[in-house]
Parts: structure tokens; sequence; C-alpha cells
């Protein structure tokens, strides 16, 4: 039986507002519709279910920034997770998936790159958007879509997601 590694990242996004000349804020720089990820907030957290009990581990976020044209939906930017972060709390486990399932050493990086939401961001509302995108994962590209829970906090939106990788149809090793 194949087993699906299950994926779900946790953003804050921090909201982008028109630029202002004296401001060297970096949320303040950017144009409306634009958004960067807190690499302090943000974190992927994996689940696999292995014999006996189910691995829960995270990997860290190196950059995030995503743009989005709120009249066609239209949407650019890069989300770079560090595929040497991973880890699941058993060194031997990580040290196994890092060397053998991953090849972090080849593929230092996970990295989604959106390309259209559809739904709105309300500031003043929780919702959800569609997220179509191309993850890269062990240095191939697959194209995805995802159902992203949206949940303003003031100056942030708290995003949340859940996906399957399928391991060995995407070119890992059975993990």
């Amino acid at each position: 039986m194949r087993r699906c590694l299950v994926l779900a990242a946790v953003f804050l996004l921090t909201l982008a507002s028109p630029a202002r000349p004296q401001s060297s804020s970096r949320s303040d720089s950017l144009p409306p519709g634009s958004y960067y990820l807190d690499p302090a907030a943000t974190s992927l957290h994996w689940t696999l279910n292995a014999t006996l009990h189910t691995v829960h581990g995270t990997f860290n976020l190196k950059s995030g920034f995503i743009n989005i044209d709120p009249q066609t939906g239209a949407a650019s930017g890069l989300v770079v997770f560090d595929a040497t972060s991973g880890q699941s709390g058993d060194s031997a486990r990580d040290k196994v998936m890092h060397r053998d399932v991953l090849e972090s050493a080849r593929f230092p990086e996970i990295s989604f790159q959106p390309t259209r939401v559809d739904g709105k961001i309300n500031l003043a509302a929780p919702g959800t958007a569609t997220v179509d995108g191309i993850l890269r994962l062990h240095g191939e590209d697959h194209s995805m879509q995802l159902s992203v829970d949206l949940r303003p906090e003031g100056s942030r939106i708290a995003l949340s997601t859940r996906f399957k990788i399928p391991s060995v149809a995407w070119g890992l090793k059975d993990p």
C-alpha cells in the first residue's frame, strides 16, 4: 500500500499597504495586493501514517511573497521552505528522511509558486480562497489546487491549507 505524505501549511501573511514616501517598513513599501510571509510565524507541518503510529514534523520558511491582482485573480510570487530544516523529533528518522527520501542535500528547497487566486481576501471576515500554482519538490514541478482558509488578524491574515503528496508517484522513495 502506498502512503501519502500529508502537508498542512500554516502561514501568517503581513498585509501590504500603499507605499509611503518616508517609511522603510517592508509591508509599507509593497503595492496593494502584495503580501509577504513572516518566517517567524509561518511553518509547514507534515504528517505521515507509519506502522503503528503517525509521524509529525515541520519545515521552516525561508522566504515568501505573493502578489494578487484583485481584478483578474492572476497571482505571482514564490513561497520557499528549507527542505534541510525538516524534522520529526527523531534524529535517526530525520537522517533517513533527508538522505534517502527528500535528498535534501541535492534538493534543499520546497517551493510553491501561485498562479491564480479565486475568492476574495476580506480583511473583515474569515473566508476561503482557491489557489492554483506549482509545487516544486525533489526537483520536480507539480500543479496543485489548494483550498485555503483565511482568517484576518489585525494587519495580518492567518492562512491554512492541507494537501497530500503521493510520494512514490512524485519520484520520492516510500517514506
